[in-house]
């Protein structure tokens, strides 16, 4: 079975992004091998409205298969909040709890962020897991991208 990775805005923006692009290509390589399925949701896809015209289309190049598409429920937006008012993270980082809360509920094997202030820091992970827990949600693996590549068998 496929891995299911869900990626936040911050893994589309690192594909042309000089710091992160290197490890981002070879996620989309495996992306485009079929070893792997995205899990992207509409709040990425509003995100994205934001962000320059390549960052936009970069979903664009690939076919709906590739991907497993999920929405913004009342649930996730439940869990979000609680992830702020536990203080995991501050108001500020409410959208960056929404993509983890909504990971959390679909049961996705990883999530991959560039963002090491609010989301692949862990201190976060470990609150975001002590609320999972205690409400009874799994514990969500949350990585870079650079941790999700194939590095061969050298």
């Amino acid at each position: 079975m496929k891995q299911k990775i869900y990626i936040d805005t911050s893994v589309v923006g690192g594909y042309f992004d000089e710091e992160f692009k290197e490890a981002t290509i070879k996620l989309f390589d495996r992306l485009d091998n079929n070893e792997i399925i995205f899990v992207i949701s509409d709040l990425l896809d509003l995100e994205l409205l934001k962000a320059p015209q390549q960052v936009r289309q970069l979903l664009h190049n690939y076919s709906a298969d590739k991907f497993q598409r999920v929405e913004l429920t009342e649930e996730a937006i439940k869990l979000a909040d609680t992830y702020i008012s536990e203080k995991v993270v501050g108001k500020t980082s409410l959208e960056d709890c929404r993509h983890i809360a909504m990971a959390t509920i679909h049961k996705v094997d990883v999530l991959a962020s560039w963002n090491f202030k609010h989301i692949v820091n862990l201190d976060r992970i470990k609150g975001y897991n002590s609320v999972n827990m205690r409400l009874g949600y799994s514990i969500i693996e949350i990585r870079s991208p650079k941790d999700l590549v194939n590095y061969g068998n050298d």
